[in-house]
């Protein structure tokens, strides 16, 4: 099961730091990624990483701003978020995948994905 936290409500330029942590089984070998979903939107790829950790990837609006890292050790993987702004307002959703895809595109897809953890919501006020 994946277990994603760390949402809140904070105001615009602050920061935050999500966390998505597995239980039953070994993350390390997983790729993760973390989505979101604003109220009457579509679910939209945010990050992703791979299981080595040294590939990511980003969606444009939040390029610069957010960074996805991992520590296996702890089975956890995090979303930094800074600058945050309105419309980062979603609940977020960590998921995760044992299947290697040769290129990063295919973990922006949400069908990539086989597992996925509750959300936790995001709230920036402006």
């Amino acid at each position: 099961q994946l277990q994603a936290s760390g949402g809140g409500l904070v105001q615009a330029g602050d920061s935050l730091r999500l966390s998505c942590a597995a239980s039953g089984r070994t993350f390390s070998s997983y790729a993760v990624g973390w989505f979101r979903q604003a109220p009457g939107k579509e679910r939209d790829f945010v990050a992703g990483i791979r299981w080595t950790g040294d590939v990511t990837v980003y969606a444009d609006s939040v390029k610069g701003r957010f960074t996805i890292s991992r520590d296996n050790a702890k089975n956890t993987v995090y979303l930094q978020m800074n600058s945050l702004k309105p419309e980062d307002t979603a609940v977020y959703y960590c998921a995760a995948t044992l299947k290697y895809y040769s290129g990063n595109v295919y973990y922006t897809y949400s069908r990539s994905y086989d597992y996925w953890g509750q959300g936790t919501q995001v709230t920036v006020s402006s």
